[in-house]
């Protein structure tokens, strides 16, 4: 059986198209298709939209996505390791492959998490597009180095699937990709890049909301380090200089694009430093969907 996972915050259209493309995609294979979203006039305009005996809907009580994610592992779990659960976004849409790829990664029993590849379908253009661009290729990097040696390392939240019958809960006061990996590697369990599986992104496109989705996940990221401190870390602030070194001189290819990974890198120290500043103030990680809505990445809605 495969559970696909869909978590979505209020962006009805996008939701529909995210769900479609997955129906498409398990035509003729053992799926349930679930949307977790805190909104009813969401789930009216889904059910009225979606005519398919595999697709359901949850009511999220508003307790954040680790706490809606661990509502569907109880309500789904299996015993079964050849079950699968796939956990996504509402915003977001995959590739055309992304089904059939990821089982066929889960045919080796030791496989226990499964990750694809972000892709930006912002303009690199402009300014936010081009950083948009930059950071997801830098991820690109370190995820295929870590998934090549065997190591463990942070999958994304826009798409991610796991083996049933091993966790029953996603931990809350992190984000939900940096500690199922985790808890997967601490069972034995590989854990696998797809880079040829690609989930497709709307991304900020003005300040605000730029900064205010970096500072969440720094938040999120760090707040790793009390509850899997032996976990080895992919984002952080050094490992950031480090990889994005690579592709100071490489990736641009113009001068504007130079200047803008100029600024992205004085960007990411301002996001870093305030996101610190406000974990010594007690504004610590808070695993309420969205706890700051960023409007410029609703793709459709």
């Amino acid at each position: 059986m495969i559970d696909i996972v869909i978590v979505s915050y209020n962006e009805p259209k996008a939701t529909l198209r995210a769900v479609k493309t997955f129906l498409r995609q398990c035509k003729d294979k053992k799926a349930r298709i679930t949307v977790f979203d805190p909104f009813l006039e969401v789930e009216k305009f889904l059910k009225d939209n979606i005519n398919d005996k595999r697709f359901n809907f949850f009511l999220d009580p508003g307790e954040g996505k680790s706490y809606a994610i661990s509502m569907l592992f109880q309500e789904y779990g299996s015993n079964d390791k050849e079950d699968i659960f796939i956990l996504t976004d509402g915003d977001v849409y995959v590739s055309d492959n992304a089904v059939d790829e990821i089982l066929k990664v889960f045919k080796d029993p030791k496989v226990g998490c499964v990750t694809g590849k972000p892709t930006s379908v912002d303009s690199r253009k402009e300014k936010y597009g081009y950083w948009s661009h930059f950071l997801f290729s830098a991820a690109d990097n370190v995820r295929r180095k870590f998934s090549k040696k065997g190591e463990v390392f942070e999958t994304t939240g826009y798409l991610q699937a796991i083996r049933k019958g091993v966790i029953w809960e996603c931990p809350e006061g992190t984000a939900d990709d940096t500690i199922i990996p985790y808890l997967f590697w601490k069972k034995g369990y590989k854990i696998k890049y797809l880079p040829n599986v690609e989930v497709y992104v709307k991304n900020p496109n003005n300040w605000k909301d730029w900064k205010n989705q970096k500072i969440r996940n720094i938040k999120g990221h760090e707040n790793l380090n009390k509850i899997a401190p032996d976990m080895p870390r992919m984002k952080t602030f050094s490992n950031e200089a480090k990889d994005g070194a690579s592709l100071f001189f490489t990736y641009p290819k113009s001068a504007k694009e130079f200047f803008w990974t100029l600024q992205l890198y004085f960007a990411r120290l301002y996001v870093y430093v305030k996101a610190f500043r406000e974990m010594k103030q007690n504004k610590i990680y808070q695993d309420d969907w969205r706890e700051v809505e960023t409007p410029s990445t609703k793709p459709l809605d």
